[in-house]
């Protein structure tokens, strides 16, 4: 089980979960951030500080969500535009830094407008 960053996400990155996440499992794409599912502890931290509600808990997902629990996961499991191989669990964002690309399900969505 483990927390899903969703489409709210896209285009506005906040960064307050990353800050606020104890095990630094929270990774940025070109457009949005994703969660490690391997490396979530569950805590809820980030939940709870989302400016723009863009996560929820895997069985909390709304339909039009549940397509982002297999679009986080797939951040770290398959090879993304560029890259010569999956991240897999690097064991920690801020050792990466941005990553710079974003899975397909988020690269074609279309630019979402700032949710001030």
């Amino acid at each position: 089980m483990t927390y899903v960053i969703g489409s709210a996400c896209v285009d506005v990155k906040d960064m307050s979960c990353v800050q606020e996440c104890p095990v630094d499992c929270i990774y940025e794409g070109a457009r949005s951030l994703y969660i490690n599912p391997e490396e979530c502890v569950d805590c809820g931290a980030c939940k709870l500080i989302c400016k723009v509600d863009a996560i929820e808990y895997e069985t909390d997902l709304c339909e039009g969500e549940v397509a982002h629990l297999r679009d986080n996961a797939d951040f770290f499991s398959v090879i993304l535009p560029g890259r010569d191989a999956p991240l897999g669990n690097p064991g920690g964002a801020g050792k990466l830094g941005p990553v710079g690309v974003d899975t397909p399900l988020i690269a074609a969505m279309p630019p979402q407008a700032a949710h001030h």
